[in-house]
């Protein structure tokens, strides 16, 4: 039976129609780069999933009560109540949005020397680490590195790996392990509740706080109930306190599952370490009572966090995905399997195998998709993530893939099909694309602002 979106439309805004020509002069103009093309140049808009759902209308009428008190707002407080709630974490720190929470967090734990370990760090994460002076390491299971074979739990640390990580660099310079539900950078995977476990059971041994990025712990939890057998009966809230409850702490980017359009938030169990995130938030983002949101958002965010743990609606949102990379994979595209959370994840690598890892494969798809369609997503391979070495020689990334996010309750099914139809027509030319090279390139996050250009 079809499952039909949880949901009616109440207000809608048009999108703004291209044609190729059109388009060309867009891409030219921005150098091949799709985060620097206005998003009205765009016919449907898969860069990211954060910040860009759609809110529900108990989230806008939560919008016209928020306190906007400057200390003490009551919007707040159902913050503060409703994460503790969720996470059972006692401290609650609002901020901005995700890439603020961890700014603050490893401002205080980094430092040169440190290793934050991971199964993988998102790009932000990663860009404040390595600012602070630690050095991010990531540590995916085995299977979660070959795209187009199936696993269930993909996103998983390689337990082992942590274990000898440990070994080698000493537990005293390794002040913080980071679990990231769903796995983002590894293709939307979800990580099993298993694997939680054993991951706490390591860091526990040798005295090693483990932290959940929780930007999608709604997603995680599940595929924990559809894919792990002893969690079948279990509701999602329930899921979702076991995982929580294996942490010491979690930053959450509230702009993916908490609907919400800005936002984030640091939960804690440490009143030590909360002092000094205190202390670094008020200088940084604002007074504790509201870390640089407005009472209406605190108010958004709150109901966002219950809505998502609707199962309805869940399986709704994974399905949807499982919808698009199934029509892929029967066109013969090679796609990120199974499916993942919140995004499909194309394997530019073998899409493109003409295009070496130096050109950017990704990134050429990222253009041909706009090109031929309109369609805006983002590479995450060598020219997110690429190093380079002493010799100044591209080092590649692990993989090389083009994410597809999809907005939460934003397209409906032909806008899906329509993004299936474009990505095969330029499956069938692929040979015409070609590669790209950087023109300009800046030391931090340079995929946000890169320029390149096509090579002849």
């Amino acid at each position: 039976m079809t499952i039909i979106e949880p949901f009616r439309i109440k207000s809608v805004e048009p999108i703004t129609f291209t044609t190729r020509e059109q388009r060309t002069a867009i891409l030219n103009k921005a150098a091949y780069n799709p985060f620097l093309i206005k998003a009205d140049d765009v016919i449907i808009d898969l860069l990211t999933d954060s910040g860009t759902s759609a809110m529900s209308s108990a989230q806008w009428a939560g919008i016209m009560i928020g306190d906007e008190s400057y200390a003490g707002s009551n919007s707040f407080f159902n913050f503060e109540k409703t994460i503790q709630d969720i996470t059972g974490m006692p401290i609650v720190i609002p901020t901005h949005q995700g890439r603020a929470a961890e700014k603050i967090l490893f401002s205080i734990i980094g430092g040169k020397g440190k290793f934050i370990v991971s199964n993988t760090l998102f790009d932000t994460t990663r860009a404040n680490i390595e600012v602070s002076g630690a050095e991010g390491v990531d540590l995916l299971c085995p299977v979660g590195k070959v795209p187009q074979v199936p696993a269930p739990f993909k996103g998983n640390m390689d337990v082992t790996a942590l274990e000898l990580f440990i070994k080698e660099k000493g537990a005293a310079n390794i002040p913080l392990c980071m679990i990231t539900v769903t796995n983002n950078s590894g293709g939307g995977q979800p990580v099993s509740m298993q694997n939680i476990r054993d991951v706490k059971r390591v860091c526990s041994a040798h005295g090693i706080p483990l932290f959940i990025d929780a930007c999608r712990f709604a997603e995680n939890s599940y595929f924990i109930k559809i894919r792990e057998k002893e969690f079948a009966d279990k509701s999602v809230p329930e899921i979702a306190a076991e995982m929580f409850s294996y942490a010491d702490g979690c930053t959450m980017s509230a702009k993916k599952d908490a609907f919400a359009n800005i936002g984030g938030f640091i939960a804690l169990r440490d009143e030590a370490l909360a002092l000094k995130c205190r202390n670094l938030l008020i200088i940084t983002e604002g007074f504790p009572t509201y870390g640089g949101l407005a009472g209406r958002d605190l108010e958004a965010i709150a109901i966002g966090l219950r809505e998502v743990m609707d199962e309805h609606y869940l399986q709704y949102r994974i399905r949807s995905i499982e919808y698009l990379t199934e029509k892929l994979i029967a066109a013969g595209v090679p796609v990120m399997q199974p499916a993942g959370g919140h995004a499909v994840y194309i394997d530019a690598k073998a899409f493109l195998p003409h295009i070496p890892s130096q050109q950017y494969p990704g990134q050429a798809l990222v253009a041909a998709l706009y090109l031929e369609g309109g369609i805006r997503s983002v590479e995450i391979g060598s020219l997110m993530f690429g190093k380079y070495d002493e010799g100044g020689h591209l080092v590649p990334a692990m993989m090389e893939l083009v994410r597809l996010a999809i907005p939460r309750r934003v397209y409906t099914q032909s806008h899906i099909d329509y993004v299936s139809e474009v990505i095969i027509k330029v499956f069938n030319d692929r040979e015409q694309i070609k590669g790209l090279a950087i023109t300009y390139e800046a030391p931090t996050l340079r995929h946000f602002t890169a320029r390149l250009m096509e090579i002849s």
